[in-house]
């Protein structure tokens, strides 16, 4: 199903304006879970597009009506908005305000007769399957000796840009990395998509410096084994605090690091303490460390998609956790400590404006800049109504990273071996 383009300023079905109201009706979502939509909330879906082209949304009598429409940015008027729960994994639908669609008009299903709409795609493996999935072509390898220490490199370059996802992030993570392989392409340039011990489920028992290790031992096969000239590391969400954690610890092959791109550097300890279950299990962490216990696993609900220990759920949790580097409550000086070392390469920081995983109290423009000055002056990019994994601004953020790949600084990448 195609999305169609709008430029009316309020939602309108079968040219009749919808009902003030409508966004505020009881609505069941996926798997008939009835819920009443009145103010923005973390969702799942991997994209605006991906979603609705691919769901089969019925009325109650079964026939399909649709319309289009481009949001109000008026702070009491909101419109339906599909963004991505990453760490959750859980698709519903939901409602926010102030979504942009100028990538595309945003399909909404029609509440005439049937106030409550139900999406058939009962699991994203459905979907999924109606829609043109990502598809690289390029060498699977080994770069340690532990089963899981592989990577997939596309391209045969010499220089390669590193991604390395998030919290339960694996291959192609977010929807820009295909674009972004292909791009590098055109540049002369590789992409290497490293799976860590903590990929996939496995951040729970893992940590920053674990992730540290693997990443030098996979820069250091690179160079030895396939002539490389340097990296870019690109992080995406905690990909971004094992970026600059490695480049703390000084190792042989940082000099070999030539740029580093955060993408949706944001404070773990910041969204989880919106979650009313993160308090009780962060004192329970606490006592669990106290008594020797720091490497056992928390209970299920600590961390639903992957089991944690209480080390881990500390440092993601806690006030100055290893975790804890992206945080607006910092001071500049604490700021500085944290990441004044990245001042030694050129950064770029790419924040997304309507990032789901940092607080509404947040200013967002703000803490953007000060991480930026805490850099020694990081090139910035806000992204407008982005959300956390930009699979709504595909584009905008592959043209953004490869705009500061070319630059190479403001005299030239240095030489890693000089």
């Amino acid at each position: 199903m195609c999305l169609s383009m709008a430029s009316c300023c309020s939602p309108v079905c079968n040219g009749r304006s919808l009902p003030a109201d409508c966004a505020r009706r009881p609505i069941p979502g996926i798997g008939g879970a009835l819920a009443t939509q009145t103010r923005r909330q973390a969702v799942g879906v991997s994209s605006f597009s991906s979603i609705l082209s691919a769901s089969r949304v019925v009325e109650g009598d079964g026939k399909f009506r649709r319309f289009s429409c481009q949001p109000s940015f008026s702070s009491n008027q909101g419109d339906y908005c599909l963004q991505r729960r990453a760490l959750r994994g859980v698709w519903r639908r939901d409602f926010t305000r102030g979504c942009d669609v100028r990538g595309g008009g945003i399909q909404v299903v029609s509440l005439e007769r049937e106030r409550a709409i139900r999406c058939c795609s009962e699991n994203k493996d459905a979907m999924a399957s109606s829609r043109k999935l990502p598809h690289l072509q390029g060498i699977l390898f080994k770069y340690g000796s532990k089963s899981n220490q592989v990577a997939f490199k596309t391209g045969n370059y010499k220089q390669q840009v590193v991604f390395i996802g998030g919290l339960t992030d694996g291959f192609l993570a977010t929807d820009y990395v295909e674009p972004l392989a292909k791009a590098l392409e055109a540049e002369k340039w590789s992409l290497v998509q490293p799976l860590l011990t903590s990929s996939y489920t496995g951040f729970g028992t893992s940590s920053l410096k674990e992730d540290a290790v693997e990443i030098e031992l996979l820069l250091n096969y690179l160079i030895d084994q396939e002539d490389s000239e340097g990296f870019i590391l690109v992080g995406h969400s905690t990909g971004c605090q094992d970026i600059v954690h490695y480049l703390r610890t000084g190792g042989h092959c940082t000099r070999a690091v030539r740029g580093a791109i955060l993408q949706a550097p944001v404070s773990d300890r910041e969204f989880r303490a919106t979650l009313p279950e993160t308090q009780p299990m962060l004192e329970l962490a606490e006592r669990m460390i106290k008594e020797g216990k720091g490497e056992e696993l928390m209970p299920r609900d600590a961390s639903p998609e992957a089991p944690i220990t209480a080390n881990r759920f500390r440092s993601l949790c806690a006030y100055m956790g290893d975790d804890d580097l992206f945080s607006s409550d910092f001071t500049d000086a604490q700021l500085k400590a944290l990441l004044g070392h990245m001042s030694r390469v050129p950064c770029q920081v790419i924040f997304s404006m309507s990032d789901e995983y940092v607080p509404d109290y947040v200013d967002k423009a703000k803490l953007l800049k000060r991480l930026c000055d805490a850099m020694g002056g990081a090139e910035r990019a806000a992204i407008p109504w982005g959300n956390h994994s930009l699979s709504n601004r595909v584009e905008e953020t592959v043209r953004t990273m490869i705009s500061f790949i070319k630059k190479g600084g403001p005299k030239g990448w240095d030489d890693p071996w000089g």
